[in-house]
């Protein structure tokens, strides 16, 4: 299913794409704004469910529709991997594009600071190639949320919250999400954003990936 046989994971090659649960994941850059004290790569893991995920060079659009084959074999098709897909944002409007094209159905797992990168409001391009994204809250403050996820750029906690609230507009299914098990953040404090910001809520564990 990929061009690195994610079929084969132990295979020395890059994975561009791999299967989880009914879904294909594709691993888009290993760039990220973020560096999450609770990330895998930052803690020198490498591997999703014994997939390696540490990439030679960001893979283009042909690479990602290639590796994905058939998009109707899955249930959806997500942007996600080890990095931050929205550094690329070109690659992945172009290739989420095509995959719904091609019947797929596309999620983006975020950590909502596209605007905020872009230097633009970019919401509006997700119509239409985009039917999901899931967005990393991670706190209910802005103090707690530099604490685990160290942010490189300021102003990078209120700019997700804004993204969120844009994206709710142009995207037909909206979830943030929070780690149980991270000290200090407050899943029900999050739970409650997230109704104020008019989308779901997702609870994730703590050192479970994919």
């Amino acid at each position: 299913m990929s061009i690195t046989s994610a079929r084969n994971p132990s295979s020395p090659c890059r994975t561009i794409a791999y299967e989880l649960n009914g879904n294909c994941y594709l691993n888009v850059t290993n760039r990220c704004t973020l560096r999450c004290a609770f990330c895998p790569k930052f803690n020198g893991q490498w591997d999703v469910q014994s997939y390696g995920m540490r990439l030679r060079r960001d893979p283009t659009s042909a690479e990602l529709v290639q590796a994905v084959g058939d998009p109707r074999r899955y249930r959806q098709v997500v942007f996600c991997g080890l990095g931050e897909p929205t550094l690329r944002w070109g690659t992945l409007i172009q290739t989420a594009d095509w995959l719904r094209t091609r019947g797929a159905s596309v999620r983006v797992n975020t950590d909502g600071l596209a605007n905020l990168v872009h230097d633009c409001d970019v919401t509006a391009q997700l119509r239409g190639c985009v039917d999901a994204l899931s967005i990393s809250l991670n706190a209910q403050d802005e103090a707690t949320y530099s604490r685990h996820c160290r942010p490189s750029r300021q102003g990078s906690y209120a700019a997700m919250l804004d993204f969120t609230a844009r994206a709710r507009d142009q995207v037909e299914q909206v979830t943030v999400t929070a780690i149980d098990g991270l000290e200090g953040v407050d899943i029900d404090a999050c739970a409650a954003i997230a109704d104020r910001l008019g989308v779901a809520f997702r609870r994730r564990v703590l050192d479970q990936v994919g």
